[in-house]
């Protein structure tokens, strides 16, 4: 078990722990490349696994990084570690000089020490700058998005990527402000915006403004963009028996996953009447998952950030 992170007394807990390593099946031995490694749990189990496994982790915040580094350091160069998006993992295995792995895992979800980290601004808890970068040192933070973007285009994001039924009052807020001189700037700003545009919460209810920060951190960090041709690549990038898990927090991430082990199973997505097939169908996986695999109620009551996962697996022919 890794150590409290950043002094507020919370492990980091891997979700679906478990059924990822079912899935996995890490104690084959080989090569492993964890796209998302984030603090590592995942990582330690597939390296505890087997004397045989090695594990390529990559992430796009260094500081993440720097903590797994030190966490996994007694496997040697049994575990390396590459800042990179999980989209680059044909070029990182390149550079590792490795090929085949035998398993690759996603984790779609945002770290706990990304979300405790009062700093990064991914949090309505703690009162910051706006930030949600997961690479703090590239790309426009989400409070300058906001300062940026028409209306429209706010309303789009938070539309589509939160699901929030009040993204027109919201961006109309957002813009009402900027327009006065007072732009979105901080955590808190924006939470007590969409608090007063969408309305309070009632006990047991998410927090009115947990979709529209869900919104923002996708659209800051691309995170849908290009997923459904990494799942492809990383088919391809498998030995033939190797296995991919990807897990998702995010109904369009989800969608995207079921999309495309699908396409790979051989399953045409082309209308009935088109007389060639367009999508790209062909027979490369078994899908092992013919239903998300989702937490149980005791994993969601030790780590309630865990409640909306889900999992997909497949195994390449």
């Amino acid at each position: 078990m890794a150590a409290p992170l950043g002094g507020r007394g919370a492990p980091h807990r891997p979700v679906l722990l478990e059924e990822t390593l079912k899935f996995l099946a890490p104690e084959r031995g080989g090569l492993f490349v964890d796209g998302t490694v984030g603090l590592g749990g995942h990582s330690e189990a597939v390296l505890k696994s087997s004397a045989d496994t090695r594990v390529i982790g990559m992430d796009l915040d260094p500081s993440a990084l720097e903590y797994t580094r030190q966490r996994l350091r007694l496997f040697g160069n049994r575990f390396q570690a590459f800042q990179a998006n999980f989209r680059a993992i044909a070029a990182v295995l390149q550079q590792a000089n490795e090929s085949e792995p035998s398993g690759i895992l996603v984790d779609l979800g945002v770290s706990s020490l990304q979300f405790d980290s009062p700093e990064r601004g991914f949090s309505f808890r703690f009162d910051a700058p706006l930030d949600m970068r997961m690479d703090p040192a590239t790309g426009a933070t989400a409070a300058e998005l906001l300062q940026q973007l028409p209306e429209s285009e706010i309303a789009r994001i938070i539309f589509e990527y939160g699901e929030e039924r009040h993204s027109r009052r919201i961006a109309r807020r957002i813009v009402e402000r900027r327009e006065q001189g007072k732009p979105v700037t901080t955590t808190t700003e924006l939470a007590e915006l969409v608090r007063a545009a969408a309305g309070g919460h009632k006990k047991h209810q998410i927090h009115p403004a947990t979709r529209t920060f869900q919104a923002l951190r996708i659209a800051v960090n691309r995170e849908l963009e290009g997923l459904g041709e990494f799942v492809e690549t990383a088919v391809d990038l498998l030995i033939p028996g190797g296995r991919f898990v990807g897990i998702s927090f995010h109904s369009l991430e989800d969608r995207i996953l079921k999309r495309e082990l699908r396409r790979l199973s051989g399953h045409c997505e082309c209308p009935p009447r088109l007389p060639v097939c367009s999508c790209g169908a062909r027979k490369a996986v078994e899908v092992l998952t013919r239903r998300p695999v989702v937490p149980g109620s005791r994993e969601v009551e030790e780590n309630p950030r865990a409640r909306s996962a889900k999992l997909r697996a497949c195994r390449k022919l």
